[in-house]
C-alpha cells in the first residue's frame, strides 16, 4: 500500500474536504483528488462519500482510518528514531489549549521555545469543544476535565484560581457590591451554559442568582474583555486579570480552584519535537505556580 496515498486519506479524513486537505499538504486539489481516487480503486472500494459540503468516511475508510494512523505513528517513529540526537529539533508541533490560557501565558511563553530551537514550529491553537491527538488536530491538548477514557498520557499541570473582578471604571460608575447579595444593582458577565466545552467552567451560577441583569458570552476571552470594558462583573483567572490594568478583585468571599491537565497521545509522545515541548510546558508550568495560585 502507497503511504503517499495513505497520507492523502489521513489528511481528507481529519480535514473534511479535499481542498482543506490539500492546503494542509501544499499539494493542489487535483492531485489529492487523483491520490485519492487511485487509493479506492487499489482497495476496490469507496473511503468517502464525497458530498458538497466535505467528505464523509464510508464504513471502508472507518476501517482503514486507525490502521493509517499506526503505520503514520510507525513511520513518524521511525524517523525520529535516524535522526542525529545531537541534531537541533525541526518541524511542526501543535498545542491546543483554553482560549484564555493560551491568550494569557502560553502565547509569551512558547516563544522563548521557538528562540531556543529555530527549526521547530509551534501552532497554538484554541482548544475545540471536540478533539482527536490520534486524528493528529493537535499532538499535544491542555485540557480542564481530566479525561476518563482512550489511550492518553495525561500529566497534570497546575492547579488554579479564579476570583470575582470589575473594572476601576465600572465600580465607579456603579458601587462596589460587599455581598453577593448585592448583586441585585449590577450587571454580572459570565459565559454561555450550553457552550461550555467542560464541565469545571460551572463557576457563573455563582454570581447570577441575585444579579440584576446578565450579559453572557461563549468564549473566555469576550468575558474578559467585556469585564475590562465597564460591562459587569465577572469570574476571571487570577493569573489572566493580573496582567490586565484596571481591574479590581472584589467579592473576595467567592472563589473556585480548578485544575490543567497536559494531554499527550502514547505512539506520539516520544517524537523529538512533541518531547521538547511537553517537557517545555510541564517545566514553565512548575516554575509559574504560583502565578496561577495568587491566593492560595
Amino acid at each position: 500500500m502507497d503511504w503517499g496515498h495513505l497520507r492523502i486519506f489521513l489528511a481528507v479524513a481529519r480535514h473534511g474536504q479535499l481542498l482543506a486537505a490539500a492546503r494542509r499538504l501544499n499539494l493542489n486539489h487535483a492531485t489529492v483528488a487523483r491520490r485519492l481516487d487511485a487509493l479506492e480503486r487499489s482497495l476496490g472500494t469507496p473511503l468517502f462519500e464525497r458530498r458538497p459540503a466535505g467528505c464523509v468516511l464510508t464504513q471502508a475508510g472507518e476501517r482503514l482510518l486507525p490502521v493509517a494512523e499506526r503505520i503514520e505513528f510507525e513511520l513518524l517513529g521511525v524517523a525520529e528514531g535516524l535522526r542525529d540526537e545531537e541534531a537541533d529539533v525541526s518541524g511542526t508541533v501543535r498545542i491546543g489549549a483554553p482560549d484564555g490560557l493560551g491568550n494569557y501565558f502560553l502565547a509569551s511563553e512558547l516563544g522563548e521555545l521557538t528562540r531556543r530551537h529555530p527549526d521547530l514550529v509551534v501552532e497554538l491553537v484554541p482548544l475545540p469543544r471536540t478533539f482527536s491527538l490520534s486524528r493528529r488536530e493537535a499532538d499535544l491538548a491542555i485540557v480542564l476535565d481530566r479525561p476518563v477514557a482512550g489511550r492518553l498520557v495525561v500529566s497534570r499541570l497546575t492547579d488554579y484560581t479564579l476570583s470575582v473582578y470589575a473594572a476601576r471604571a465600572y465600580l465607579d460608575r456603579c458601587g462596589t457590591p460587599a455581598s453577593p447579595e448585592e448583586l441585585g444593582d449590577h450587571v454580572v458577565v459570565t459565559g454561555v451554559e450550553d457552550l461550555s466545552y467542560a464541565s469545571a467552567l460551572d463557576y457563573s451560577s455563582a454570581l447570577e442568582g441575585e444579579a440584576r441583569s446578565r450579559f453572557r458570552c461563549a468564549s473566555v476571552m469576550g468575558q474578559i474583555e467585556a469585564v475590562r470594558a465597564g460591562t459587569g462583573i465577572g469570574v476571571l483567572h487570577d493569573f489572566t486579570a493580573a496582567s490586565i490594568e484596571g481591574l479590581t478583585r472584589i467579592l473576595p468571599q467567592i472563589g473556585f480552584r480548578r485544575s490543567y491537565h497536559l494531554l499527550s497521545h502514547p505512539d506520539t509522545h516520544a517524537i523529538k519535537r512533541i518531547a521538547v515541548l511537553r517537557d517545555f510546558v510541564l517545566r514553565r508550568f512548575r516554575d509559574e505556580r504560583q502565578r496561577f495560585l495568587p491566593h492560595a
